[in-house]
C-alpha cells in the first residue's frame, strides 16, 4: 500500500485529496498544525469507511515540528511514496504592493515557500526509498506571470502582492527540485486545484472542492510516463494541463 503525507489536510482541498487517495488504496497521513483538528478529520473519514488514515502534527513554519513529524512517520514506515505540500495561507486582504509590510511578506512566504522547503528536505530520504516517488506542490494559476500580464485574462484585475508572489516562488522551487531529481524515478509538479470554493477564499470560488481534490490526486498518482517539472492548471489549460509561467 502506497503511503502519502498531505500537509494542511484537515480541511478543504487537502482533506478532499486525502479522501480521494484513500478511495484509491493509499495510506494517508493527515498533516495538521493542530493535531486535534487532524484527528477530527480522521474521524470523518473513518465514518465513511476509510480506515487507512491517521493524523500527524506538523506546523510547516516550525523546523522542530517538521523534524518531529519526520521522526513520527519514520517510526511507522520506511518509505513515503507521495508528498503533497498543500498547507498554505493567503495573507489576508488587501495586499497592496505599496502598503503590504515586509513582515506580511515574510509570514506568507514562511508557509507557502519556506514551509515546502522544510517539509520536502525533511522527508526526501523516505521518498527516495519509493520505487515511484511523487511530489505535488499545490500552486495557483494566480502565480502565472504570463496570465497576470494579459489584460484579457479573466482575473487580470485581481492583483495581490503576497499570495501570488509566494506561489510564483514555489513554482521556481518546483522547477529546480525536479531538475535536481531528473535522473531518478521522481515526478515533481506544481499543480493548481482551480478557483475552488473553500474557507480559504471565503467560499467565493467557482469550482467544487471535489474538482480541486481530483486535480491534485491525479498528479500524485501519475505513472512513469507522466510529466515532471511542470506547472499544471487544468482549469485554464484543459487539453494538456500545462500552463504558461
Amino acid at each position: 500500500m502506497k503511503k502519502v503525507l498531505i500537509t494542511g489536510a484537515n480541511k478543504g482541498i487537502g482533506f478532499e485529496t486525502a479522501r480521494q487517495l484513500l478511495q484509491n488504496g493509499y495510506y494517508v497521513y493527515i498533516g495538521s498544525r493542530n493535531v486535534e483538528n487532524g484527528r477530527a478529520a480522521v474521524e470523518k473519514l473513518n465514518a465513511e469507511g476509510l480506515m487507512h488514515v491517521e493524523a500527524v502534527k506538523v506546523d510547516v513554519t516550525d523546523s522542530e515540528s517538521v523534524r518531529a513529524a519526520r521522526q513520527e512517520i519514520g517510526r511507522k514506515t520506511d518509505v513515503l511514496d507521495v508528498l503533497i505540500n498543500n498547507a498554505g495561507i493567503n495573507g489576508g486582504m488587501p495586499q497592496s504592493s505599496l502598503e503590504a509590510s515586509v513582515d506580511q511578506f515574510k509570514r506568507v512566504f514562511d508557509t507557502n515557500l519556506y514551509g515546502v522547503v522544510r517539509v520536502t528536505q525533511a522527508f526526501i530520504d523516505l521518498l527516495k526509498k519509493s520505487p515511484e516517488p511523487r511530489i505535488v506542490n499545490v500552486s495557483s494559476s494566480g502565480s502565472s506571470l504570463t496570465l497576470h500580464s494579459d489584460p484579457n485574462w479573466l482575473y487580470y484585475s485581481h492583483k495581490a502582492a503576497l499570495y501570488p508572489s509566494s506561489k510564483a516562488a514555489l513554482n521556481m522551487y518546483t522547477i529546480d527540485l525536479a531538475y535536481q531529481l531528473r535522473d531518478t524515478p521522481f515526478k515533481v509538479n506544481a499543480v493548481c486545484p482551480g478557483f475552488v470554493a473553500t474557507d480559504f477564499n471565503n467560499h467565493r470560488g467557482t469550482g467544487s472542492v471535489q474538482e480541486g481534490g481530483t486535480r491534485i490526486a491525479r498528479y500524485a498518482m501519475i505513472g512513469p510516463d507522466g510529466p515532471t517539472g511542470k506547472f499544471i492548471a487544468e482549469e485554464y489549460s484543459p487539453k494538456t494541463g500545462e500552463t504558461p509561467w
